[in-house]
């Protein structure tokens, strides 16, 4: 595990698990930068804890079973009621709480939970670890901030183009308040035509990732060089009066042709191995 997946608070070592999209706390760790006697379990058996992890699961766990978890809440008025992180797992497919081995099996969750967890161990405790968080996600930005300019600048070196085509176009007898859905409409034709699916299907298949990004930056050195392109192209179909349908069969079209020329091409396999070369530093930063 790196430095930099280390919260350090108060010479206590607290430790960050990525999964490449999401950060998991070790509960455990929290725990015994605190206090030893202030047990999960008891976090965890707490009626409003189970309240905010049910909140959790059912919004971004399509698989979770509400049918046990009101089971669990019923018992939950019962004075002898205890529960333990693998038994809320078991029993409601909770995924959002897991166990990982790090020198010892320890137990971690979403970051979100995490800081509730923090918080319920102490509140000032909670504001210090989310401080030392963004911290450590501030130095990660920088990190990473090279790259991920360079597959923006892709994507918006045509963007001025596009816009003032739709501008100069579209916009003519369209009313003021309604100008930013033609905007819209014409940016999730690029996106339907590239990428096979409009940003608001992307973000109800990707609701965590949706949170802090957008569908075009997780895309692929075709996909927004091909999206580039396309931004260019509609600007003339759109000044030459095409339809929508006429625009995005031809965009379709083209899209599938370029793709099929840029897997070809010397020079974005470069920039694929460039890309690879970034990845690779990541991991090896994530791991030495």
């Amino acid at each position: 595990m790196p430095k930099n997946k280390i919260l350090n608070i108060e010479w206590n070592e607290i430790v960050i698990f990525s999964n490449w999209e999401d950060d998991f706390i070790s509960l455990t760790d929290l725990m015994k930068s605190v206090e030893w006697n202030q047990k999960i379990e008891k976090w965890i058996s707490n009626r409003g804890t189970i309240d905010f992890l049910w909140t959790w699961e059912s919004m971004f766990n399509p698989n979770f079973d509400f049918e046990k978890y009101s089971e669990m809440r019923l018992e939950s008025w019962t004075p002898s009621f205890t529960l333990s992180v693998k038994k809320w797992k078991e029993l409601t497919n909770a995924i959002w709480i897991i166990s990982k081995k790090w020198k010892f099996w320890w137990t971690y969750a979403h970051k979100d939970i995490a800081f509730k967890f923090a918080w319920w161990l102490n509140p000032k405790f909670e504001l210090y670890v989310i401080r030392e968080f963004q911290r450590l996600k501030e130095i990660e930005l920088k990190n990473n901030n090279l790259w991920w300019d360079v597959k923006r600048l892709i994507t918006k070196a045509n963007y001025t183009i596009h816009t003032d085509a739709i501008k100069s176009n579209l916009l003519e007898n369209t009313l003021k308040s309604n100008q930013r859905f033609v905007y819209s409409n014409e940016a999730e034709l690029l996106n339907k035509a590239v990428f096979w699916k409009t940003s608001k299907e992307w973000r109800d298949e990707n609701p965590m990732k949706a949170k802090e990004w957008n569908m075009r930056d997780f895309a692929s050195i075709e996909e927004l060089q091909v999206l580039s392109n396309l931004e260019v192209l509609n600007s003339v179909f759109i000044s030459d009066n095409l339809s929508n349908e006429e625009r995005f069969k031809k965009l379709c079209e083209i899209a599938i042709t370029q793709f099929k020329t840029f897997w070809k091409l010397s020079s974005i396999n470069k920039l694929k191995e460039l890309e690879l070369l970034e990845n690779i530093k990541k991991i090896w930063k994530r791991w030495l």
